[in-house]
């Protein structure tokens, strides 16, 4: 097997992210890899607090979600020392838009957090599943603590 080149670190701006991110930073530095990051605003947004502010009503609300999205993806990419241009902010379905930008840039690894829920809860599916079980490349989903 060959060291990982290109990772891509999928956020999603929850309190254990930095647990995720600090993963992926340790392995962009074992394999002297290029590191990325991915946030996806669902296509269906619903007012998340995980975005920072509070949206009036009569604001629009996905340019809203988008700009604190991006506020909160730069800051982490400075965080990480990683580039503009391996910052990707995307709308829709998290799952389908993480596997494309990752194909479309040969990642070679993708990061996830991951809750292990289990229950009515996996049924649901959640992001960390639907990227391991669709991505052309390898997946390390970090365990999260429920709290």
């Amino acid at each position: 097997m060959e060291n990982y080149k290109q990772i891509l670190l999928a956020v999603d701006f929850y309190e254990q992210g930095e647990a995720v991110a600090n993963r992926a930073k340790d392995m962009a530095e074992r394999y002297q890899a290029k590191l990325g990051l991915i946030h996806v605003v669902d296509s269906l947004p619903i007012t998340e607090a995980n975005y920072g502010a509070d949206i009036p009503f009569n604001m629009d609300l996905t340019t809203e979600l988008l700009a604190g999205a991006k506020e909160r993806l730069v800051k982490l990419a400075a965080s990480l020392d990683v580039p503009e241009d391996r910052q990707w902010l995307e709308m829709g379905s998290p799952k389908t838009e993480i596997i494309r930008v990752a194909k479309e840039h040969n990642v070679d690894l993708i990061v996830v957090g991951s809750h292990g829920r289990h229950g009515l809860g996996l049924l649901l599916g959640s992001t960390a599943n639907g990227v391991l079980h669709h991505a052309e490349c390898d997946v390390l989903a970090v365990r999260l603590q429920d709290e």
